[in-house]
């Protein structure tokens, strides 16, 4: 068991010794603003089928893909935590296979993004030839291709497991609450973690800004649409934006640990709610309510959803 895991196993111990009072409260405090950010990201989910527009273009096809994954983490992270407060103890398998697919979808978020980014990019700097690259088809591969990447990292995590007993793993019950870090207590998966974060974010990151430069440069061209590159600007610098959130988590358990060593039991414990509302539900459902408001198309359909369809709605017009 490497360091790190030790050091984390000991700030949860005073978390064992919560009242049922302050169990409730925590678990009210983080259920309800998730049950509420659920619920929006879900009708968005559901407006992003309702009409052809959406499922016919591209770039609301990417964002399906992206809130979709999204929303499974927000679900698989709520999950763990209610186990943790409720101090419900998983078997090992159990455990690795919630993580395994929080980790999964954690990774498709900044992939999309990418792809969004690019989508964006050829639509401005090569309009002739954006119909014939994004399309349907094209934008299905991409999404396969993310999902690949993704579970491709989960397979070579797993591979490390190969160290450890799993025979004598397979029914026993883990001696902390379920987080990656316990059930998979390797310093060899930790630094592939860290290398793989860091790879991810820095890649992730130059494409978005590559696409930002591109769209600039190409704005100042005369034969380029004015309004079409500044709005896909603005696009961009969003994706940046939800970039950052999305790699936002990676820096949770550090926190915590850095935390734990400076403060008590009780500000520990009330921090650390409010640093997983910051960290952990806030950039999953983000997404939704800036593209609900921001995009014309989407937010009239939005809108009739969200209030249980007792409003009519203007039909969207293409864009």
């Amino acid at each position: 068991m490497s360091n790190i895991t030790f050091s984390y196993s000991n700030s949860t111990v005073g978390l064992q010794y919560q009242t049922v009072l302050e169990r409730a409260i925590l678990s009210c405090v983080c259920t309800v603003p998730a049950c509420v950010f659920l619920f929006i990201n879900g009708t968005m989910l559901f407006t992003l089928r309702s009409k052809p527009v959406f499922r016919e273009t591209c770039r609301y096809v990417l964002l399906y893909n992206l809130l979709l994954a999204d929303t499974t983490q927000l679900v698989l992270t709520q999950v763990l935590f209610l186990l943790a407060i409720c101090r419900v103890r998983l078997t090992y398998p159990v455990c690795g296979t919630l993580t395994t697919l929080s980790n999964l979808t954690g990774g498709i978020s900044p992939l999309t993004l990418v792809v969004m980014s690019l989508e964006r990019y050829v639509a401005v700097c090569y309009p002739l030839r954006h119909a014939s690259i994004i399309t349907i088809r094209n934008t299905a591969l991409a999404i396969i291709a993310s999902w690949a990447v993704s579970s491709l990292n989960n397979v070579t995590r797993g591979l490390f497991l190969l160290q450890f007993s799993l025979e004598s793993l397979g029914t026993s019950l883990m001696n902390d609450y379920c987080t990656d870090i316990a059930w998979f207590p390797d310093s060899l998966r930790e630094t592939y973690d860290k290398a793989y974060t860091v790879f991810l974010s820095v890649t992730a990151g130059l494409a978005v800004i590559s696409s930002y430069t591109g769209v600039v440069l190409a704005a100042r061209s005369a034969s380029t649409d004015k309004v079409s590159a500044l709005k896909a600007r603005k696009t961009l610098l969003l994706h940046l934006v939800q970039l950052g959130l999305s790699l936002s988590s990676t820096i949770y358990y550090p926190l915590l640990l850095a935390l734990a060593r400076t403060v008590t039991r009780i500000v520990f414990v009330w921090v650390q709610e409010i640093f997983y509302v910051i960290f952990i539900i806030l950039p999953r459902c983000l997404t939704s309510l800036i593209y609900g408001v921001r995009d014309q198309t989407i937010r009239p359909v939005l809108l009739y959803h969200l209030c249980g369809r007792r409003k009519l709605s203007v039909e969207p017009g293409p864009g």
